[in-house]
């Protein structure tokens, strides 16, 4: 898992928005340079992809827990957290340090061994689909050809950790909210499956490199929102519903279900729970950037930017510069779509889980369905602009 390299892109700087900047090529370069063999240099590069994507991952949670604390008090007209640290910003930092001390209580009749493998599968297929985040042309951990299905596939996986921590707990009611949490997957990941098909589609490729440099082509006018707004929507449904979040969060109901397949869980095990949902959280907020909000792509072209530092389009000035504002703009499209997300759970009822699965298979999946043949179609009679 390490970053594509920069020899195997082959486009005008001009046109990439994100900028070129390789880290792999320049931490490997930097070694090199001090007597390191490429071999060990290679070696030490290869852990630290991973390393970056936990401390993004760990510092997006922390930011949408507290995100999500104040917009609830401002739904609510009330203060939210602001005594732990300025604003409040070390709440969620408090929030972990005591579910770190929290005693983890294993209930006598419970499956032990699933018992603990269920957070576990719950919590590793969300970090491993940050891989396939792309914050610039080469900013990413591993371009896969097939990246946007494998963050399908690695989400599949997630509800059997579900449903094995609602088995495991010899609990009536984690059992139906491992049960709930499966049959939700299932119902929403096939419209979600189609949504990203149609994108597929426009884009000729899988890669989400490829997905989002197909969408700078033309600045603004050329992001997938504008080309398939009823696949954006139901691809954001599906997600929140993937992320099992109010009104969607039926597995864990707490006016039903106490918990749902939570109720038997304390201390860290809970905790992983907790962490994987607002992992997903954020991974969700950033995948729907990349594939209908032009990911990287920043509206000021790069020739602008070079010219205001006096620099040339190839120093290392300018690149580092554009691979920073497109960092930016990348995370900063995610977050206001999780801002959406979090509104959304604050102001809206949860749905019955019969509604739930006749939302899903009676209204989403029709509407997935023609949305895709309807893209096929245009891409036949309009393929300069869908992409033929």
């Amino acid at each position: 898992m390490f970053m594509t390299p920069l020899a195997t892109i082959q486009l005008p700087l001009a046109t990439v928005s994100g900028g070129n900047l390789d880290l792999a090529r320049g931490f490997q370069m930097a070694l090199q340079s001090w007597g390191v063999s490429p071999g060990l240099a290679h070696a030490l590069w290869l852990p630290l992809p991973m390393v970056l994507v936990l401390t993004a991952a760990v510092v997006g949670v922390l930011a949408s827990v507290w995100l999500e604390r104040k917009v609830s008090a401002a739904v609510q007209q009330r203060i939210g957290p602001e005594y732990a640290g300025p604003l409040g910003i070390l709440q969620p930092v408090a929030d972990g340090l005591k579910l770190l001390v929290k005693e983890d209580v294993i209930p006598d009749r419970a499956d032990g061994l699933l018992f603990t493998l269920g957070p576990v599968l719950v919590l590793v297929p969300v970090i491993l689909s940050w891989l396939i985040v792309p914050f610039g042309q080469n900013l990413l951990i591993s371009n896969v050809g097939v990246g946007i299905f494998l963050w399908i596939a690695l989400s599949s996986i997630q509800p059997i950790g579900l449903l094995m921590a609602g088995y495991s707990s010899n609990n009536k009611y984690a059992l139906l909210g491992g049960l709930r949490a499966a049959a939700q997957s299932i119902s929403y990941e096939v419209p979600l499956a189609l949504a990203v098909l149609a994108v597929v589609m426009l884009s000729n490729s899988l890669s989400t490199v490829e997905i989002v440099q197909q969408q700078n082509s033309a600045g603004l006018l050329s992001w997938n929102v504008w080309r398939q707004p009823v696949g954006f929507l139901i691809f954001w449904i599906c997600v929140i519903a993937e992320c099992e979040r109010a009104p969607f969060d039926l597995p864990e109901a707490e006016e039903e279900l106490v918990a749902g397949y939570q109720t038997e869980y304390a201390g860290m095990k809970f905790a992983l729970f907790y962490l994987g949902s607002y992992i997903n959280l954020v991974l969700s907020g950033l995948l729907v950037a990349v594939l209908y909000l032009g990911g990287w792509g920043f509206p000021l072209p790069v020739e602008w930017l070079a010219g205001l530092l006096h620099q040339p389009l190839e120093s290392p000035l300018v690149q580092v510069v554009m691979a920073s504002v497109g960092i930016v703009t990348t995370v900063l499209k995610g977050f206001l779509l999780i801002f959406f997300a979090i509104l959304l759970r604050w102001t809206t009822p949860r749905v019955r889980i019969d509604q739930l699965l006749d939302f899903g298979w009676k209204f989403l999946l029709p509407i997935a369905l023609v949305n895709l043949l309807v893209t096929a179609a245009l891409k036949l009679v309009f393929p300069a602009f869908f992409g033929g």
